[in-house]
């Protein structure tokens, strides 16, 4: 499925400009997902990407903010994956826990695959702030996070941490 930046692939898939920031699609421009995603994880984004469009039709009050979060993660709305801020990258950040959260139905994720969506190669320099992006969210009661099945204060808790939805995460 890897094509030379504006040109066709040879399996399928849309035309892409020749940065590779878009894809073309019947003559309109659209953004590209952020090629930096690991594919396990762009597959778990775009399956919620799909179920949330599913649900637009019979519940947009919800589907809504599902579809916004799943394409920020993918990056193809929000910031310019390839013209990251500090803010951007938060944001981001906070859409990807999100997204996966939704897609993963009541299982937790851990703090680098949020880190790893956004950060690519280099997701080791995003834990810190992804960490403290977490605890902003735990907060605000939109996940919860543990350390061994356990809710802890995100702000003391020292080694690995697993985050679960939380109670304002919603549907």
């Amino acid at each position: 499925m890897d094509s030379t930046p504006g040109q066709t692939p040879s399996r399928s898939g849309p035309e892409r400009t020749p940065d590779g920031h878009h894809i073309v699609v019947n003559g309109r421009k659209w953004r590209a997902s952020d090629p930096s995603i690991p594919e396990k994880l762009r597959a778990e984004l775009v399956a919620e990407l799909m179920a949330a469009r599913r649900l637009v039709r019979t519940d947009p009050e919800h589907a809504r903010p599902r579809v916004q979060d799943a394409k920020v993660a993918l990056g193809e709305r929000g910031e310019a994956w390839w013209e990251h801020t500090d803010q951007g990258r938060s944001q981001r950040i906070v859409a990807t826990i999100k997204a996966l959260l939704r897609h993963r139905d009541g299982a937790t994720i851990c703090p680098s695959d949020a880190a790893k969506v956004v950060g690519g190669e280099d997701w080791r320099d995003l834990m810190d702030r992804t960490r403290n992006v977490a605890a902003c969210l735990h907060r605000d009661g939109v996940v919860e996070v543990q350390q061994r099945g356990t809710r802890v204060d995100p702000t003391q808790a020292h080694g690995p941490l697993r985050i679960a939805p939380g109670p304002e995460l919603g549907p």
